[in-house]
């Protein structure tokens, strides 16, 4: 009844129960914070719904999604409720680290458990496929383990952006997925669905027992092209312990033809997730230079994870029921260490508890001048047009 008094919706009386924590991430239309709850910690994601006006369906299909979902490998519905000005859809929290640093803690990491790690995966996302729930943003910063009991599950989390279909033939058309881990059909804006996870997860398995990625252009058109022909290459130098099964399993799933890229059903009856012809060759170094790269672009991030909070704090409307951090900067620091456990700062060489390194700083400085400067390009790009335009006008003018 009070909730109702402060003009509250009646399910607004449950944000009661949750003590609420650090800031976990942050996207285009909301936060995801940290929360202790009556049952222990869980996440929860908080979208303005000014950010959604018009697309409120967006929020109401993921809730129900989530609520349908319910598999050992992907993170669990708990609750939901709203505010005046917000939504707030409620998970477990899954705090045993990412995948890629949770393998740095470990002595050793062999092909065999990388088959393991993927079979896990893609077990969760046959799941989704048989009902009928395209991801659409597999990365290895959304496989996450639940614990940090060393035989903890790897669960698959964010599905902010997946789509449940209506019939199994449905074409998807908007844009989605990651920069580097999304498949042709979407980048080339063609009609996309299920196909696009098996994409996703031949880059994951090739980053995963190399230690970089099949595609490494740094623009979307040279990507694009890149992916289009599809030219897998497998470098003798970190390839020649690797196993021929787990080089025809990633081909299965990378092939360019959505239509000739294996099932996920298909790809569980591969032999190289039986274990038995992967070799144990140790991925570790491998994996540990990826890590040090990606520390890099953490810093890159945590300007732009700032910026992104920063914003949302301003369009929050309700200043008496407060959700999102004053402090963005030292909000993003916060979700980057929830996401980066020890074992990152020791692969990076990092210290200093949470301070960015030299190299860092130089490279967000290096982003930030490379940003102005495709920004400044854009502007005489678009000048350049809007000039030949008024000129044609002119011309046709005269003419007449």
């Amino acid at each position: 009844m009070f909730s109702r008094l402060q003009g509250q919706p009646e399910s607004y009386e449950r944000k009661a129960k949750y003590r609420f924590g650090r800031t976990l991430g942050a996207g285009t239309y909301g936060i995801v914070r940290e929360a202790d709850s009556p049952d222990g910690k869980v996440a929860i994601k908080i979208i303005l719904k000014k950010n959604v006006k018009g697309n409120e369906n967006m929020v109401l299909d993921e809730l129900d999604m989530l609520q349908r979902l319910k598999h050992p490998h992907i993170v669990r519905f708990v609750d939901w409720f709203e505010s005046r000005d917000k939504y707030y859809i409620v998970t477990e929290l899954a705090t045993g680290g990412e995948l890629f640093d949770r393998i740095c803690e470990q002595g050793k990491f062999t092909e065999k458990d990388a088959s393991q790690t993927i079979k896990q995966v893609l077990g969760a996302v046959n799941y989704l496929h048989e009902k009928n729930v395209v991801h659409r943003d597999l990365k290895p910063e959304n496989l996450l383990y639940l614990t940090r009991d060393p035989t903890s599950d790897l669960v698959l989390a964010d599905f902010g952006i997946a789509k449940m279909l209506d019939n199994k033939d449905e074409v998807l058309t908007t844009m989605a997925g990651s920069f580097g881990y999304a498949a042709p059909e979407v980048m080339l804006k063609k009609g996309h669905g299920k196909p696009v996870d098996m994409w996703s997860m031949g880059v994951i398995t090739y980053t995963l027992l190399c230690g970089y990625s099949p595609f490494r252009s740094e623009n979307l058109q040279d990507l694009i092209d890149e992916c289009s022909n599809a030219s897998v290459v497998f470098h003798e130098r970190y390839w020649r312990d690797v196993s021929d099964d787990a080089k025809d399993f990633i081909l299965r799933l990378l092939q360019p033809n959505a239509d000739d890229r294996w099932t996920s059903q298909q790809a569980l009856s591969h032999p190289w997730l039986s274990g038995k012809t992967a070799s144990d060759h140790n991925l570790l170094p491998e994996i540990k230079a990826y890590i040090a790269k990606a520390r890099l672009r953490r810093g890159i991030e945590l300007v732009k994870l700032s910026n992104r909070i920063e914003a949302l704090k301003i369009q929050e409307d309700d200043p008496e029921n407060p959700d999102f951090p004053d402090n963005s900067v030292a909000a993003a620091s916060e979700a980057q260490a929830a996401h980066a456990p020890a074992a990152t700062q020791q692969a990076s060489g990092s210290s200093g508890g949470g301070k960015l390194s030299r190299a860092m700083k130089g490279a967000i400085f290096r982003e930030i001048v490379l940003a102005k400067v495709r920004e400044m390009k854009e502007e005489e790009h678009t000048q350049k047009v809007k000039d030949e335009v008024e000129k044609e006008a002119k011309r046709k003018s005269f003419q007449g």
